[in-house]
C-alpha cells in the first residue's frame, strides 16, 4: 500500500480543477498564497495553463494586463482560491470583479465546506451557502455596476465603497483607508487596450456574469510529507478556540480539560470549522477514521467529526486510519520553551511577511463591536529568509534599478497619455534605494522561503532536518552543500572540520552555488535552506537561545527543591533584564546585547516558573504555588523593571501607561542631573539676589505635591495591573490540578529539563509511547463509529457487541493537536515512534499552526490573549 503523502494529496487536487483553471487569471488570498508556497504549487500552477497568479488583498488595476501581450484577449476567466469564508472574502472579490470588468466567469473556491458555513455563527449565510452567495453576489456586483452607471456624469474622485451599500447581511464592509475599492478610473484602465470605456460595457456586464462556488478543502501547509499545520491567515487557524471564561487561557488555545459537560451552544467557532477540516481532509485522502480524543476541546470536536459521519461511508473501500485529537492546553510547557530543534530556532530568528489583513478596521456584527475582534492575528508562517545577504550590496541595487528601469519603459509603452503620475511614484520608488530598509524589508527581492517539496535525491529538505537535533539538522545542511558543489563542479576553499558546521564553512559554499543563475535556479531549495541555517546560527541568535535554555534548565532543577529557591531565581531573571534594559537605555540601545534575555523574556521564564511550581508544589487555594513573601517580592521586582524600563510596556497588561511611564522617567532622570548639578555648586556667600527667591518656596512645593501625587497614582494603576497578571499566573499554575487528564501524573512535564533523557520529553512523546505500547490513558475517550453506535444500541441486544478498538492497532495515526505544535514535538513524536518497534506504523502530525516561544507570550499576554486592550485587566 502507497505511503501517505499530505504533499502529493494537494498538488493532486489542484490538478483535480485544472478545467477551471485553464486560461483563467487565478487570485489567491494570503492564506492560500502561505499553502501553496510550501506545497510547490506555483509551477503546477503554470503548468495546468494559468494565465497569471495575483494576489487577493493586494490587487491593482495592472492585474488586468498582468498577462497581456499583443496576441491575447482581456481574461475572461477568473479563479479566486481562498481559506475564509466567503463573508471575509466577499470585499475583496466584489473588488476583483470590479476591476476585471471583462470577465464572464468567475469561479470560487474556499477551503471552507457548505456546511461549515452555516454552522460558524456568524456566518450570515445558510445550509445552502454557496449558492446562496452566487445569487448574493452577482446582485451586488450588478447594483454596483447599475450605481457606476447612473454617477458616470459625475467626476469620479470617489472610492466605489460610497458607491456601494450592503444590506444587514453581516458582509464586511471597507473603510476608507487602504482597503477600499479601486477608483473607476483606474479599474478602467486595463480595459482601454479593447478601446472600449466604462459606460459602453457595462450596460450588460451584470447578466453576462457567472458565478460559482466549490469546495477546495486541501489547502494547508505541509513542512513535510507527514508534518502540517494550517494557513495562519486562513479562517481555520483565526477562529477562536475558547470563550472567555474562567477555565479559558487564551482565545488562540483550548479551555481547561476540567471534564465538566460544556453546553452545546458554547461549541467555539474553532472547534467547528477544526472539525469539518478534519473530516473532508479524510475524505479527499480516502481514509476511515478511528476516533480517540484527549481534552475537552478535543472530545467536543471528535463527537462533531463522530456526528458527521454516516453509513454511506460504510460501505466504501478506505484505508482504515486511528484519529488522535490533543488539546494544546494540556502541554503548555513544551512550546513556551526553547528545545534542541534547527526548524524551531529558524522559525524563531527569521522575519516573517508582514499580515495581509488587519481586524482593527473591519466594521462586523455588534456582537464584534462590543467585545472586540473575534478573530486572531496569527503570525504568518512565511518567512523571509535573507538571501540578499549572499550577494553583495551593491548587485543588489544594479539589479533593482535594472527592474526599475524595464517597468518605466513598459509603462510608457502601454499607456503614454496616463503613465506620467505613475512614472513619478517609480521615481520616488527608486529614491528609496538608498534606505535600507526599503531595499531589504519594502522590496524584498532577494528573499526566500520554505517548499516542502523541495528535496536532495528524494528526501525532503525540512523532513530530514525536522527529524534531528540542531547540530545535526545543520550538519545534514553542511553535507547536503558539498555533495551539491560536487555534483555541479564548484570548487570551494574552504577548511571543513567534521562533526560540526559554522557560518565560516557554509557561507562561501552558498554564494558559490548562487554565483550563477542557472546554479541558483537549479539549486534553490538547497541554498534557501542554508541561508536560512545561516541566520539561526548567528552569535546573536545562538546566544539568546542558549541563555533561554540555562535559565530553563535552572528553573527545572529549582522546581526540584524549594518554592524558595524557584522564586528567588524568577526574582534573579526579572532583575537581570532590568538591570540590562536600563543600561541599554542610557547606552541608547532599545534591544539586550547579545546573550542577555529582554524583559519579554523574563516574562516568559516566568510563566514557565509558574507551570513548573503548580506541578511540583500543588495547592488547593487560588493563591498561587508561593507564599505572599515570594511572590510580594516577584511583583516588586516587576514593578521596578517596569519603571525603569518604559519601552517595554508593550504587552496588552500594560496598555495605555507607555506615555506617563516614560514622563515618570524622563521626569526622575531630570531630577538627578539636577541634584548632581546643585550638589557641584559651593556656594561661599549669601547675595541680596538669594533673599529673593524665598517667595517661591510655597509654589515649589504646591508643584511638588502635584508630582508626588501622579507619581502615586501611576505606581497604583501600575501594581493594579501587575496584580492581574499575577491572578493569571496563577491560572496557569494551576494546570495540573484543573485539567483531569494530568492529575495522576502520568502525562504532566514534570523534571521537563532535568538531566534524564527519559523524563525530560512532552506530553506529546509520552501520549505515543503508551498509545503505542497499549497501556492505559488517563482521559482518553473513543469516538464509537456509525457502524460501533449500531452494534452498541441494535445488535449489542443478541451478544454481538463490539469490542473497544486500540489506536495501536491502525497502521496510520493521524495526530491533530487544537492550537498548534512545534518542531520538538515533530521530532519527539518519530523518536517515540521509532522507540515502539513498530516500523509498520505511518504517523501523520498535525496542528492548527507553528507555534514559537514568541507566539505563546503573544497568545498569553500579548495581542492575542484576554487582556483587555482599554484596561489591560482580564
Amino acid at each position: 500500500m502507497a505511503l501517505v503523502d499530505v504533499t502529493k494529496s494537494c498538488l493532486d487536487s489542484i490538478r483535480q480543477i485544472s478545467e477551471h483553471i485553464e486560461d483563467a487569471t487565478i487570485y489567491l488570498d494570503a492564506g492560500s498564497t502561505e499553502s501553496f508556497q510550501f506545497i510547490g504549487a506555483f509551477p503546477v500552477l503554470l503548468d495546468l495553463g494559468v494565465r497569471a497568479v495575483c494576489n487577493l488583498e493586494n490587487m491593482c488595476s495592472l492585474d488586468v494586463v498582468v498577462d497581456w501581450n499583443s496576441k491575447s484577449d482581456a481574461a475572461r476567466k477568473i479563479v479566486v482560491i481562498t481559506s475564509r469564508l466567503l463573508s471575509d472574502a466577499h470585499r475583496y472579490i466584489l473588488r476583483c470583479l470590479s476591476t476585471h470588468q471583462a470577465v464572464r466567469h468567475c469561479t470560487i473556491f474556499t477551503s471552507i465546506s457548505e456546511i461549515a458555513h452555516s454552522a460558524y455563527p456568524e456566518s450570515p449565510l445558510g445550509p445552502d451557502a454557496f449558492h446562496e452567495y452566487e445569487s448574493l453576489l452577482v446582485q451586488d456586483y450588478e447594483e454596483l455596476v447599475k450605481k457606476a452607471e447612473t454617477k458616470s456624469t459625475q467626476p469620479f474622485d470617489k472610492n466605489l465603497q460610497d458607491n456601494l451599500t450592503f444590506e444587514d447581511e453581516g458582509w464586511s464592509r471597507l473603510t476608507s483607508s487602504e482597503e477600499g475599492f479601486p477608483h473607476l478610473e483606474a479599474s478602467s484602465s486595463g480595459r482601454d487596450l479593447d478601446n472600449k470605456n466604462l459606460i459602453g460595457h457595462t450596460e450588460d456586464v451584470g447578466q453576462k456574469l457567472v458565478v460559482s462556488v466549490h469546495h477546495f478543502p486541501m489547502l494547508l501547509c505541509p513542512f513535510s510529507p507527514r508534518v502540517f499545520v494550517l494557513p495562519s491567515e486562513g479562517s481555520i487557524a483565526e477562529a477562536y478556540l475558547s470563550a472567555e471564561h474562567e477555565d479559558s487561557l487564551s482565545p488562540g488555545l483550548p479551555p481547561l480539560s476540567t471534564g465538566l459537560p460544556s453546553d452545546g451552544d458554547d461549541v467555539p467557532p474553532g472547534a467547528t470549522l477544526t472539525a469539518h477540516f478534519i473530516y473532508h481532509l479524510a475524505a479527499k485522502m480516502e481514509l476511515k477514521m478511528e476516533i480517540f480524543s484527549i481534552g475537552d476541546l478535543s472530545k467536543t470536536v471528535g463527537k462533531i467529526l463522530t456526528d458527521m459521519s454516516s453509513l454511506y461511508d460504510v460501505g466504501r473501500r478506505k484505508r482504515s486510519a486511528g484519529l488522535l485529537l490533543i488539546d494544546r492546553t494540556l502541554d503548555l510547557i513544551t512550546p513556551c520553551c526553547h528545545g534542541d530543534s534547527l526548524v524551531d530556532r529558524m522559525f524563531s530568528s527569521l522575519p516573517r511577511r508582514e499580515r495581509a489583513t488587519s481586524f482593527t478596521h473591519i466594521k462586523g456584527s455588534q456582537t464584534q463591536l462590543k467585545h472586540g475582534p473575534s478573530k486572531l492575528q496569527r503570525t504568518p508562517l512565511d518567512v523571509q529568509i535573507p538571501l540578499h545577504k549572499i550577494l553583495s550590496e551593491e548587485d543588489c541595487k544594479i539589479d533593482y534599478f535594472r527592474l526599475l528601469e524595464s517597468i518605466e519603459a513598459f509603462l510608457c509603452a502601454w499607456d503614454s497619455s496616463n503613465s506620467a503620475s505613475q512614472i513619478v511614484d517609480l521615481t520616488n520608488l527608486s529614491n528609496k534605494v538608498n534606505n535600507k530598509r526599503s531595499l531589504h524589508s519594502e522590496i524584498e527581492l532577494f528573499s526566500g522561503s520554505f517548499v516542502s517539496s523541495e528535496n536532495f535525491r528524494g528526501t525532503p529538505y525540512l523532513e530530514a532536518i525536522m527529524d534531528r537535533r540542531s547540530k545535526d539538522g545543520a550538519i545534514l545542511v553542511k553535507k547536503w552543500l558539498q555533495e551539491t558543489l560536487r555534483r555541479e563542479n564548484i570548487t570551494v576553499n574552504v577548511k571543513s572540520r567534521p562533526g560540526f558546521a559554522t557560518k565560516s564553512e557554509l557561507q562561501p559554499m552558498i554564494k558559490a552555488l548562487a554565483k550563477s543563475q542557472p546554479s541558483l535556479m537549479r539549486n534553490k531549495g538547497i541554498i534557501q535552506l542554508a541561508a536560512a541555517t545561516l541566520v539561526a546560527l548567528e552569535e546573536s541568535h545562538c546566544a539568546t537561545w542558549d541563555a533561554f535554555i540555562s535559565a530553563e534548565k535552572i528553573l527545572s532543577a529549582s522546581a526540584g527543591d524549594t518554592t524558595q529557591s524557584l522564586a528567588a531565581q524568577i526574582g534573579d531573571l526579572v532583575n537581570k533584564s532590568a538591570l540590562v534594559g536600563s543600561h541599554g537605555q542610557k547606552n541608547g540601545k532599545t534591544e539586550p546585547s547579545h546573550g542577555v534575555l529582554s524583559f519579554q523574556d523574563a516574562l516568559l521564564l516566568t510563566i514557565t516558573g509558574y507551570i513548573l511550581a503548580g506541578e511540583n508544589f500543588p495547592t488547593s487555594g487560588s493563591d498561587g504555588p508561593f507564599s505572599w513573601q515570594e511572590e510580594h517580592l516577584l511583583k516588586e521586582a516587576i514593578v521596578d523593571a517596569i519603571l525603569e524600563n518604559p519601552s517595554i510596556a508593550k504587552l496588552e497588561f500594560l496598555h495605555g501607561l507607555k506615555e506617563d511611564l516614560e514622563a515618570n522617567l524622563n521626569r526622575m532622570r531630570s531630577e538627578k542631573t539636577k541634584e548632581v548639578s546643585s550638589n557641584q555648586l559651593e556656594i561661599d556667600d549669601f547675595d541680596d539676589d538669594q533673599w529673593a527667591s524665598w517667595g517661591d518656596e510655597d509654589a515649589d512645593n504646591y508643584n511638588n505635591k502635584e508630582q508626588v501625587y501622579g507619581d502615586m497614582q501611576l505606581k497604583l494603576e501600575l501594581r493594579d495591573r501587575v496584580d492581574n497578571l499575577f491572578r493569571f499566573l496563577h491560572k496557569l499554575s494551576s494546570l495540573k490540578r484543573r485539567n483531569l487528564p494530568l492529575r495522576d501524573g502520568t502525562l504532566s512535564s514534570e523534571s521537563n529539563f532535568s538531566g534524564d533523557p527519559s523524563t525530560s520529553k512532552g506530553l506529546l512523546h509520552k501520549l505515543l509511547t503508551r498509545v503505542l505500547g497499549k497501556y492505559d490513558v488517563p482521559g482518553l475517550e473513543y469516538h464509537s463509529s456509525t457502524v460501533g453506535r449500531l452494534f452498541k444500541s441494535g445488535f449489542g441486544r443478541f451478544g454481538l457487541g463490539q469490542a473497544k478498538p486500540s489506536l495501536a492497532d491502525q497502521n496510520l495515526i493521524l495526530v491533530f493537536v487544537i492550537g498548534g505544535i512545534n518542531g520538538l514535538e515533530v521530532r519527539e513524536a518519530q523518536e517515540a515512534l521509532s522507540e515502539s518497534g513498530r516500523p509498520e506504523i505511518e504517523l501523520i502530525l498535525g496542528g492548527t499552526t507553528f507555534l514559537t516561544p514568541d507566539d505563546m507570550l503573544d497568545l498569553l499576554m500579548g495581542n492575542s490573549s484576554y487582556f483587555d486592550p482599554l484596561t489591560g485587566k482580564r
